[in-house]
């Protein structure tokens, strides 16, 4: 089995901060894309992806792909590692972006921040996770789940750990920060 340090590199981070659009209340915290973090070598790559976020507090994990229609968690953070494929997803809603992940980037994303896949390779493979004892929701932007929604958003504690890197790195930096990008 791999150590942290022979599958994790240091990351290209983009980040974007989205709006509330009227349906998707989005975060004033920024979506995080480590690009070409995760260097998997010969072991498993969905293995290699809880392993590490399991190590790091986020080990509610599960393999799948990312739903094709726009959804947001109120009360969880969300991270999302890819281990095979590529796909195009919009973040944000429908004023958002849409970002191209590949295998071996990994997303991290704030509770009310929309994303939506819009197109993939057919060989996705995606390990998705929340911080361990998080409970999250599935909510699709409807008016009636609106109001108790933004309460959840604003509940949501900032994560104690990055799930690649633990106590340091990119997340813990960028959002205890306040998402001072600067």
């Amino acid at each position: 089995m791999a150590s942290d340090s022979d599958v994790v590199g240091r990351p290209e981070v983009a980040s974007c901060a989205f709006a509330d659009d009227g349906a998707i209340p989005n975060s004033s915290l920024p979506l995080l894309v480590y690009r070409q973090v995760l260097r998997f070598g010969a072991d498993d790559p969905p293995a290699v992806c809880e392993r590490l976020f399991a190590r790091n507090g986020w080990g509610s994990t599960w393999r799948n792909g990312i739903y094709s229609f726009p959804h947001y968690h109120s009360t969880a953070h969300e991270v999302l590692g890819i281990a095979a494929g590529d796909a195009r997803v919009r973040f944000g809603g429908s004023g958002g972006a849409d970002l191209e992940v590949k295998m071996g980037d990994v997303v991290l994303i704030p509770a009310g921040v929309g994303h939506e896949n819009l197109a993939a390779s057919r060989d996705l493979l995606v390990v998705g996770g929340y911080e361990v004892g998080a409970s999250p929701d599935l909510c699709r932007g409807a008016r009636d789940e609106r109001p108790w929604a933004l309460d959840n958003i604003v509940s949501v504690a900032l994560p104690s750990t990055d799930p690649v890197y633990g106590a340091g790195g990119p997340l813990v930096e960028k959002w205890r920060a306040g998402g001072n990008l600067g």
